[in-house]
């Protein structure tokens, strides 16, 4: 099968054009170490040990972490799987300008849609509406952050990220009904 093509928006160029023309080598080094946060290794190794750590608590501590180790196998299965059906080009295959001021290259360069790193955070920025106010505000923050670190990598269109956030988000909510998951205490 063919792989389905996704060309960038206006917008996704614009917004490249000028990531490219401000990057400088210490911000795209700062955003290549943040993104490690929301690399699929880290987030399952950490919901991996979140899960063993919580072995031994309550029933509803145990179908939560059950909940959250679940819901990163499969967002970070999904954009494996969505990647063999569409075809996007990263945009930092598209500058030279950005390669000179330090922009890396960034994995496959066709597997632009979606970004994997956004499904991630928008799955645990959806899990954390569950958390109390000033618990969920800094999920959500540090969520952000890591998304936008993918923005200022050129390693995916501003769309590609925002498609993963709700790919993330959907996929996280579509789990609930079979894990149980739901606020604590």
């Amino acid at each position: 099968m063919m792989p389905y093509r996704i060309p960038p928006t206006r917008t996704d160029i614009e917004i490249a054009k000028a990531v490219s023309k401000h990057a400088s080598p210490g911000s795209e080094q700062a955003a290549k170490l943040l993104t490690l946060g929301a690399d699929e290794h880290v987030v399952v190794a950490i919901a991996a040990a979140w899960w063993l750590y919580r072995r031994k608590a309550s029933l509803r501590k145990r179908r939560n972490s059950d909940h959250l180790l679940l819901t990163t196998l499969a967002v970070t299965l999904v954009p494996h799987l969505m990647k063999s059906v569409f075809d996007q080009r990263r945009p930092d295959r598209l500058t030279v300008v950005g390669h000179l001021h330090g922009v890396p290259l960034s994995g496959k360069a066709n597997d632009a849609f979606p970004s994997g790193h956004a499904m991630h955070v928008g799955a645990l920025a959806s899990a954390a509406t569950v958390l109390p106010p000033n618990k969920r505000n800094v999920v959500w923050a540090l969520g952000a952050g890591l998304a936008l670190t993918r923005i200022v990598l050129l390693a995916h269109w501003a769309s590609d990220v925002l498609a993963g956030l709700a790919l993330g988000a959907v996929t996280e909510r579509l789990l609930r009904p079979f894990t149980g998951y739901r606020r604590e205490g």
